[in-house]
């Protein structure tokens, strides 16, 4: 079996930890993340969904449990290092599509791989290569204001994989999105995923687009369960 690609165990997380006030919002949640897999995370809000991929994406902190990523263990890691393994081995895509007003599509994949370094010519290579496999390849000159907002979000997932992570955590992706246009969205999505061999984890309220992953996990009471 290989290595997981994220692996979260035994993770608590409690807010006014402590005090007569304390609320538990993880209690133990486990997870093995697969190279190549997609994985459905489904929950009521205020479940802690939130958290827990604010956790695995190494921006906040458990009060328990750990976080590996390929094995290496990142739980009480320095500012630094957590910072250095969320640029370059997770990626993330948020509901809404967050891009920067002022560049273009390519210019938005373009600029996370400048910030590790990868030189401009390589940079848009690399940036052109993603928006084509998402049928934006035309659309590429565009600022996000002329694209709609499905390609918008695909140009997020772009960016999201701008630096080859080995993660990518997605919450709520296609919530802001129509039904049909949703559906394309998520099959961009899906098709990055299986083409470069990364691991995903997506929350998302859709049981349809659930179905479409290899497997749905269900946060219950704190932990993580089959659904």
């Amino acid at each position: 079996m290989s290595e997981a690609a994220l692996a979260l165990d035994g993770i608590e997380k409690a807010y006014l930890r402590g005090t007569p006030g304390e609320v538990e919002v993880l209690s133990g949640a486990s997870l093995h993340l697969a190279p190549g897999e997609a994985v459905a995370l489904v929950a009521p809000s205020g479940a802690g969904k939130s958290t827990l991929l604010h956790i695995a994406g190494l921006l906040d902190v458990a009060d328990a449990g750990s976080v590996r990523l390929a094995g290496a263990d990142l739980t009480r890691a320095s500012d630094r290092k957590r910072t250095e393994a969320r640029r370059r081995q997770i990626g993330f895509v948020y509901q809404f599509h967050h891009l920067l007003p002022e560049f273009t599509a390519a210019e938005n994949v373009i600029l996370p791989q400048l910030a590790d370094g990868t030189g401009r010519r390589a940079a848009a290579e690399r940036a052109a290569g993603l928006l084509d496999r998402v049928g934006l390849g035309p659309r590429a000159g565009h600022r996000p204001a002329a694209l709609s907002g499905g390609e918008q979000q695909r140009v997020a997932f772009c960016r999201a994989l701008a630096n080859a992570p080995r993660v990518l955590l997605a919450d709520e992706p296609t919530g802001n999105l129509d039904p049909a246009t949703s559906d394309t969205v998520f099959g961009a999505l899906m098709d990055l995923v299986r083409g470069t061999g990364l691991a995903a984890l997506v929350a998302t309220h859709n049981p349809e687009l659930a179905a479409r992953m290899d497997r749905t996990l269900r946060l219950e009471n704190g932990r993580l369960v089959p659904a």
